[in-house]
């Protein structure tokens, strides 16, 4: 009885979690389809099916225990791998962010002047009798008053309106003034409205009370797909690199452009640009450099600590517990404190030493300073695994080949390294590839430089490839989301076949099949 009891409580917490999950996912699913996000609300869709067969059914046991980790690798790894390569195909910085038709709003929004004379209106907001929007106009100097919505445009008799003591219309036939409460319930279609003044020109308002007269300069031809600048002359033609760009300039386009398909052009660049290619280079050198040099200072600092705490030592538990200490603090202050440690003026790294070093301004002493850093941080993690390695190795094999005569040098070359390596190789393969993107270490300590802004230099001395494509990205000039999706890309087939080498020259697989 107590079973079955206990059973019927599982059973309905199971039901009120499924119950709870789905109307979250319910709700998203709205939200995104209202928001016209389609690929969002098809693949939640897809998760609250999955969900209530799963759950609700005998479909799969394993799938109860499987479905949760699939649904997050998808929706924060595959999701976002998919979207990185998808980017990396497409025009897509600074000024080509929005859709083609709405970049052909805002050209036709922007691309108009005001009027030679600099004309202006007061102006009442309100509607006409069909609930349109509508002004009632006034030109108190030349005593001209009218009407106008998005289409008409309607004069009006002196003598019929009556106006205030600047001469201003307040009232008007058939004209009904919107409270202020009902003008900022409107106040992005008030703002958006043209309304009609002649053929050639229309009124837009510049605030609550004042309208001024503008003209079209660009002209939209929707046949062939064309701007034409009323007062130049000049034609603007779709580029088919997401811009509409002059046909007798292609210096000279509208801003701004869409996201448009430029396939591997950004892939190109990567290597036919010369202002791309350089840096690109430089930084691919330092971070293959600075990767390795952090695994091998960290590795082979971590094996010496390893092996002198593996000896009988006094105090061994206190000692060990202080080196895992850097392991133990958060990375964040850690490097915060070395930042102002190695401060020119004031740090204490030089203080120490009674030198006077520009740390973060030389090129060579970044680089050092960002080594000395990383292998603070980092040699903890490889004393605790070769801590464990060595204990993992017999102590019968030392003790024969010191019988045959080995000396400890030879020992450790001929036996204890190879052992340890088999066990560690995977994990300075893993390490590697942390440090290759290790962008905590270059953004909070150097920020990338020293960096030449004043030459135009984007990347700097102490930029990785990681740290170089958010500059690209979401840098202080132009953001090329594009470009820096596929500098992603590239990183990440370096990465996976760096890794894959590394695991294959370890041999550290053989021992699966």
């Amino acid at each position: 009885m107590e079973k079955l009891f206990n059973r019927k409580i599982t059973v309905a917490l199971k039901y009120i979690v499924v119950a709870f999950v789905s109307a979250i996912l319910l709700m998203l699913i709205m939200s995104s389809f209202a928001k016209r996000e389609y690929a969002i609300c098809g693949f939640l869709t897809i998760g609250l099916i999955a969900i209530a067969v799963t759950y609700l059914t005998n479909f799969s046991i394993p799938m109860k225990f499987f479905l949760p980790g699939m649904f997050f690798l998808f929706a924060f790894v595959v999701a976002p791998i998919v979207y990185t390569v998808a980017m990396s195909a497409f025009h897509y910085e600074t000024g080509n962010y929005i859709s083609k038709p709405d970049a052909i709003s805002r050209i036709l929004a922007t691309g108009v002047r005001p009027d030679p004379n600099q004309t202006t209106f007061d102006i009442i907001i309100g509607e006409d009798s069909s609930k349109n929007l509508e002004i009632l106009a006034s030109d108190p100097t030349n005593k001209v008053y009218f009407l106008s919505t998005a289409t008409t445009k309607t004069d009006l008799d002196p003598a019929t309106v009556a106006v205030d003591e600047n001469g201003d219309a307040t009232i008007a036939p058939g004209f009904h003034a919107l409270t202020p409460d009902q003008q900022n319930a409107l106040d992005q279609q008030i703002a958006n409205t043209r309304f009609q003044y002649s053929s050639s020109f229309f009124i837009t308002i510049e605030g609550s009370n004042v309208a001024s007269l503008k003209s079209q300069t660009l002209k939209y031809n929707s046949a062939n797909d064309t701007f034409v600048n009323v007062q130049t002359g000049a034609v603007y033609k779709d580029n088919g690199v997401g811009n509409y760009a002059n046909v007798a300039s292609k210096t000279d386009f509208l801003q701004p452009g869409w996201r448009a398909p430029i396939w591997f052009a950004n892939y190109a660049k990567l290597f036919t640009d010369p202002q791309i290619r350089k840096p690109l280079i430089q930084v691919f050198i330092w971070t293959m450099v600075f990767a390795t040099l952090t695994v091998l200072t960290q590795f082979a600092l971590g094996l010496l600590v390893a092996m002198i705490m593996n000896r009988k030592l006094f105090g061994r538990r206190i000692y060990r517990s202080i080196f895992i200490l850097p392991y133990a603090m958060p990375s964040i202050m850690s490097i915060l404190i070395w930042g102002g440690m190695f401060d020119t003026e004031f740090g204490a790294i030089n203080h120490l030493f009674g030198t006077h070093v520009h740390w973060f301004q030389e090129a060579l002493w970044a680089r050092a300073a960002v080594i000395i850093v990383n292998l603070w941080l980092g040699f903890p993690y490889f004393y605790l695994i070769s801590s464990g390695a060595l204990q993992a190795i017999p102590a019968e094999l030392s003790e024969a080949a010191a019988i045959d005569g080995a000396s400890n040098r030879q020992i450790f070359r001929k036996i204890t390294l190879p052992l340890l390596l088999q066990v560690v190789s995977p994990l300075l393969v893993a390490s590697f590839a942390f440090n290759f993107n290790n962008f905590n270490i270059i953004y909070l300590l150097t920020g990338g430089g020293p960096t030449n802004t004043l030459g135009g230099a984007v990347a700097g001395s102490t930029d990785i490839l990681i740290s170089y494509t958010y500059k690209i990205a979401f840098g202080a000039g132009t953001q090329n989301l594009g470009l820096a999706s596929a500098i992603s890309v590239v990183i990440f087939f370096i990465i996976a076949s760096i890794s894959l080498y590394g695991i294959r020259r370890s041999k550290v697989l053989d021992s699966f099949k």
